[in-house]
């Protein structure tokens, strides 16, 4: 089954990553780890044209996870915005060239 944008929010808002950055929270759509690169990857996902506050906002999550969660031992954290392009998700930016630019679609 294909799911909407808001189909796939309702259903990850329970599981968002809270941060708390000065005296707000925040939060991380998706936080995940890819194994391959041994480093964290935060995953969020719009539902309009990337701007640039977006990078803002993923670059902020990425060095808050740099400065409190991740090891000594692990890579530095990546980004990826993926937002809704034509009815497909395309992830828009990523801040690591090791991840390429692709279409996914979304099965459940």
């Amino acid at each position: 089954m294909n799911l909407s944008v808001r189909e796939l929010r309702n259903k990850i808002k329970s599981n968002e990553y809270k941060i708390k950055i000065g005296d707000r929270y925040n939060y991380i759509d998706l936080l995940l780890f890819n194994y391959k690169y041994n480093c964290f990857v935060v995953v969020e996902l719009k539902i309009t044209e990337i701007k640039a506050e977006h990078i803002g906002q993923i670059k902020k999550y990425m060095n808050y996870i740099d400065k409190n969660i991740k090891t000594i031992n692990q890579e530095k954290t990546m980004g990826v915005i993926i937002v809704r392009k034509d009815n497909q998700f395309i992830m828009d930016y990523c801040s690591d060239d090791r991840i390429f630019n692709t279409i996914y679609n979304l099965i459940y």
